[in-house]
């Protein structure tokens, strides 16, 4: 863990504030969920925070307590960059590095002139000003849980932001099920609900809100399903041509490289979508047992993440991508053989 300069910053927030607060691009559950968590608590301590996100984020996550009052920096670039100048500080959620926003907004951080605090769960962060950062805890959510936690303030996680914890919490475990989920982390939900998080509820507005254009671009997705037995590993691709088929959506192909993980004797799974808006191949990794994925992507496709979860992209056809992803895995052969422990 690391922990940097929280003194300082428990006493720099000792007055009002204009705070802003940014997640990575493309968020998900966790980026959402700790995002808006932290906005509620620092506007209960009398700060003013925004949240500005890079682009868009999941339909089945508007719902969530304060989404209506996000910026998005690619849509509403005027009013983002009003927020991002006029605040004294930026909080940075869910995101190791500044060009997991994205190319223009990196720019914009790149230039400002106040501090940086970043609360994260990845590996290998960039240096800032403030940090709170641990590799071992499952979520980012958890991580705001346990920052308003040590500011001794837990009486203030009211059901807003308690729902938002949730949400993050839950997506970001597989609902609970990941080896990174421990005790700790059941206990905290149990006390997210005692403070208003209706579990059934957020269950069903995040996993059972499919569009009936989403199931036929999952069932195309799976008839695309390949199995390399003899590497323990599953891949999936999904073109620009197949997306547009089934009237895509952002977040339509959330937890679909999951499928492929499912598969009885498979400890390493990918995903592999065109994404004709910024002109590559974007990659999903997943694994089982003691093969990092975070470092595989790290070493290969330009990404990172997780030891078990891990994010990449590749600037070559999909063709090509797939071909440099299989002529690897003999590489990888004995690592994937003795990852996964029963």
């Amino acid at each position: 863990m690391i922990l940097k300069g929280f003194t300082a910053l428990k006493s720099f927030l000792e007055k009002p504030r204009n705070i802003v607060v940014i997640g990575h691009r493309n968020p998900d559950g966790d980026a959402m969920g700790a995002t808006l968590a932290l906005k509620h608590y620092l506007d209960k301590k009398g700060h003013n925070a925004t949240v500005v996100v890079p682009n868009e984020y999941p339909e089945f996550l508007h719902w969530l307590p304060g989404s209506d009052t996000t910026y998005r920096f690619d849509w509403q670039n005027s009013q983002s960059q009003k927020a991002i100048n006029a605040s004294e500080i930026i909080f940075l959620l869910d995101f190791n590095t500044l060009h997991r926003v994205g190319h223009d907004m990196q720019n914009t951080l790149e230039k400002y002139p106040n501090d940086f605090a970043l609360i994260d769960h990845h590996q290998q962060p960039d240096d800032v000003t403030y940090m709170y950062s641990d590799v071992t805890i499952c979520s980012t959510c958890q991580m705001v849980y346990q920052f308003i936690e040590m500011n001794k303030d837990l009486v203030l996680i009211d059901a807003d932001i308690a729902t938002c914890l949730y949400t993050g919490i839950m997506t970001d475990t597989g609902s609970f099920r990941f080896r990174s989920t421990t005790s700790t982390t059941h206990r905290i939900i149990a006390e997210l609900i005692d403070k208003g998080a209706k579990n059934d509820k957020i269950h069903n507005n995040v996993y059972d809100a499919n569009s009936y254009n989403r199931l036929l671009l999952l069932g195309t997705a799976l008839s695309n399903l390949q199995i390399l037995p003899s590497y323990k590993t599953a891949y999936i691709t999904l073109t620009t041509e197949e997306k547009k088929r089934f009237d895509f959506k952002k977040g339509d192909t959330e937890g679909v490289v999951n499928y492929a993980l499912s598969l009885k004797g498979i400890i390493f799974a990918a995903i592999f979508i065109e994404d004709n808006e910024q002109n590559l191949i974007k990659i999903s990794f997943r694994s089982k047992g003691k093969f990092s994925v975070n470092q595989f992507s790290r070493k290969h496709f330009e990404g990172g993440g997780h030891d078990n979860a891990a994010g990449g992209k590749s600037l070559l056809s999909m063709a090509e991508t797939v071909t440099k992803f299989t002529t690897l895995l003999p590489t990888y052969k004995q690592e994937l053989e003795e990852s996964y422990e029963d």
